[in-house]
């Protein structure tokens, strides 16, 4: 259900503003949306898993008030991030 180390280690490295960055707001915005894209598709194989839709939300309300504070302080960085993570359609 997770991401793996891998792919959170991978995301991290794309998204990081310098070497070994693991906690700028880039990098938690990316790697909570590999975990939604990931929760979302088991969460549409298994409709009753309500256990896993809390986390989804959960994690969405994070990412949103990331992606909030993020607008306020940096609009150029959250312009091309939500353009780079394919969000806001």
């Amino acid at each position: 259900m997770a991401i793996t180390k891998e792919k959170k280690n991978e995301v991290m490295k794309k998204y990081a503003r310098h070497e070994g960055d693991t906690g700028s707001t880039e990098v938690q915005i990316a790697v909570l949306t590999a975990d939604i894209n990931e929760l979302n598709e088991h969460v549409r194989t298994h409709k009753k898993d309500y256990a896993s839709q809390r986390g989804l939300m959960r994690k969405i309300g994070h990412r949103r008030n990331l992606l909030a504070y993020l607008r306020n302080n940096d609009v150029q960085s959250y312009r091309e991030l939500i353009k780079s993570l394919g969000l806001r359609r």
